[in-house]
């Protein structure tokens, strides 16, 4: 909530949020000629259809009282969507400006009495929502000025022509310092006890009641080489505050959590035992031999998010040491290590099934258990030798106003500890996801994990900011090999990368893109996504109308996503990945079909779903656990209300059924370990 006051004194309570398809009728109202000058004669449904982030600023009263459309390309045609970039460094070299950290503001409309306040709140907002977000620009026509309100946010940076006829524009620029500034991080004194306190007592009274009324001053105080305490500020003002320790229990982690991707958390050691006996190589072949042939029917989509197979476990380790000044050269040793994961970031559109048993379970909750299941002692899992290259987070706090910037931390404790690449944070399971863990790659537990409390691992690297997504090509290939390389799917992924570089489309004519994210040269990520060709079959079978208005999207504007890995480093990048490709495709939708193991139907599939409107919005993740008994009508029904939430994604959900799934085969043992804890089953 903030406070506008009007020049005549008049007072409203208002606050923001996203704009929402009931609002069109009053925006529609609020636009004036003046605004018709700056921005266009705008279709404002179309607008909000393809808009990558739209907010509305409304009263108490919830009368709306001013709106802005962001999108992550210029208006008024003064450069093409997919290649922007280039346009606006010849314009001002010295502005980094980069698809990570800008965006182009579309229109603005406004309550005339209170539009200065209405236009600095919602900027203030937008750079809130988007925390890598430094830059926003507004181009009008160079005849016009900006007015009384919008001059009190942008400066000009420069003119631009416009690509179809002869006529200039104006470039305006809003810096992110000037409106929600980083944080200034620094070691913590003993004076900043009295500042943060009431941070603490605010969210919890149990520190305080344990270790009495001066146990912040003590643990600053007791700073060493092994432990630190560090201080946000914001003028002065100590807003938040970290503690971070060295000493962390590995071997209890390494049996409660499978850390494989990771290399456990350790520095690589000559001793390190990577990969099983022989004995056990033999059976695990035989496991996967019947773990393949449920594959067969399907061969172009890809294992999701996390999935870990038993090659996983055999990658080499992240190489080396990375410094804060030399993250970039150590990149290529991540890479190498084939440390992949595969993400998504989709809506639910139909009933969850499976597309192969090493990925999903037969069921449609997140996480799910069918029958009860002996404890495999025989399973390998490695074993490390080498040094702890973690530290862990202790203790964390922070004012909500200021909570979007938590990231800020993360570069000043790595600088504390130079010869760790990792931060890893545990937290109970009920404890509400925040902003600060939403960058972490939260760990999978084995079978037999005894603490009730789920980790969170964030890598050095993941700091690095200079993510470049692209189209692929040939020079690309030995790059994706090797991110690739232990995927059970890698052959589908290089054939249809050989066959974009080769054609640009498969051999029925269909329409191919491939898609690289690289940082500092090295391949992290790839995507293939194909035109989608079963529209009609989509609209009339999933609610794909609850996500867009479907006659505002054009049929080349529906992209297929075959394939999408990305290095889980840079897992935090998944949503921005997802933007890129709509971006740089000229697409609005992408669709992700999930096809169950064995289907009565040609085009039976539960299907997944994003758009342009969706990779800026905020998907909250609940770790409550969640335990169904039944998998009656009602229990069922049950798990699909909560599974097809879409902004509510469930992490922890048991359903305790004697005879299983309904309408689903129960398979043998081997294939009917889906658990959540299970290392080589994700649901």
């Amino acid at each position: 909530m903030s406070i506008l006051t009007s020049p005549r004194g008049k007072v409203e309570v208002v606050h923001c949020r996203r704009t929402e398809s009931q609002d069109i009728y009053c925006i529609k109202n609020l636009i004036r000629k003046f605004t018709q000058k700056l921005f266009g004669s705008l279709n404002i449904i179309y607008l909000l259809e393809k808009a990558n982030l739209a907010i509305t600023l409304c009263n108490d009263k919830e009368e709306i009282m001013a709106h802005a459309t962001f999108l992550d390309y210029p208006n008024w045609n003064v450069a093409k969507q997919d290649d922007w970039v280039s346009v606006f460094l010849e314009l001002d070299s010295e502005i980094p400006c980069t698809p990570l950290n800008t965006l182009f503001m579309h229109i603005f409309v406004a309550v005339d009495e209170y539009s200065v306040g209405c236009c600095k709140e919602i900027i203030r907002n937008v750079f809130k929502a988007v925390p890598e977000l430094h830059f926003i620009f507004l181009i009008v026509p160079s005849y016009m000025s900006l007015g009384s309100t919008l001059i009190t946010v942008f400066d000009q940076v420069g003119n631009i022509p416009n690509l179809t006829y002869d006529e200039d524009f104006a470039v305006y620029i809003c810096h992110r310092h000037s409106h929600y500034p980083q944080l200034h991080i620094r070691k913590a004194r003993v004076e900043d006890h009295d500042d943060l306190m009431p941070i603490f007592m605010y969210h919890n009274t149990i520190l305080k009641e344990t270790y009495g009324e001066y146990f912040l001053a003590e643990l600053i105080e007791a700073q060493d080489e092994e432990n630190h305490a560090v201080v946000c500020e914001v003028e002065g003002i100590a807003v938040g505050f970290m503690s971070i320790c060295s000493r962390v229990n590995m071997k209890l982690l390494h049996e409660c959590f499978d850390l494989g991707l990771f290399h456990g958390l350790c520095i690589p050691h000559p001793d390190d035992v990577l990969e099983p006996p022989q004995e056990l190589n033999v059976q695990e072949s035989q496991d996967a031999e019947l773990r393949n042939s449920s594959q067969d029917s399907q061969k172009t989509v890809e294992e999701p998010l996390e999935h870990v197979s038993s090659e996983a476990r055999k990658r080499e380790s992240i190489q080396g040491k990375i410094m804060e000044e030399a993250a970039i050269e150590e990149l290529s040793s991540i890479v190498q290590s084939g440390n992949t994961s595969e993400i998504e970031d989709l809506e639910n559109l139909g009933q969850e099934s499976t597309e192969d048993d090493t990925s999903y379970c037969v069921s449609n909750v997140s996480s799910a258990a069918s029958v009860s299941l002996p404890e495999e002692t025989s399973k390998f899992r490695p074993i490390y030798m080498g040094a702890s290259a973690a530290f862990c987070i202790q203790l964390f706090c922070i004012d909500e106003k200021h909570e979007a910037r938590s990231l800020d931390f993360m570069n000043f404790v790595f600088s504390l500890f130079p010869d760790k690449n990792f931060c890893i944070i545990s937290l109970p399971h009920l404890t509400p996801e925040f902003v600060l863990i939403q960058n972490f790659v939260k760990i999978v537990p084995f079978n037999n994990c005894t603490l009730e409390q789920d980790l969170y691992v964030f890598h050095r690297a993941g700091l690095l900011k200079t993510i470049n997504i692209r189209l692929a090509n040939l020079s690309d290939t030995p790059g994706v090999e090797n991110l690739v390389s232990t995927l059970m799917l890698k052959k589908s992924i290089l054939e249809d990368l050989k066959q974009y570089n080769e054609a640009r489309r498969d051999p029925d004519g269909t329409p191919l893109q491939a898609f690289v994210a690289d940082v500092a040269e090295q391949i992290v990520g790839v995507a293939v996504i194909r035109n989608e060709m079963d529209i009609e079959y989509i609209r009339s079978h999933y609610n794909i109308e609850d996500f867009i208005y479907f006659s505002h999207h054009q049929r080349e504007e529906h992209g297929h996503l075959y394939h999408f890995a990305l290095n889980p480093i840079f897992r935090h990048y998944t949503k921005f990945f997802l933007k890129e490709i709509l971006r740089l495709s000229y697409k609005s939708c992408l669709y992700y079909p999930i096809y169950p193991q064995f289907r009565e139907s040609k085009l039976s599939y539960a299907l997944n779903h994003t758009n342009r409107k969706l990779t800026l919005e905020p998907k909250i993740t609940v770790n409550a656990k969640i335990v169904v008994v039944g998998a009656s009508n009602v229990g069922i029904s049950f798990l699909e209300t909560l599974v097809f939430c879409s902004h509510l994604k469930f992490s922890n959900i048991t359903l305790i059924s004697t005879h299983g799934l309904p309408g689903k085969k129960l398979l043998g043992t081997g294939q009917r370990k889906f658990l959540a804890s299970d290392v080589w089953w994700r649901c």
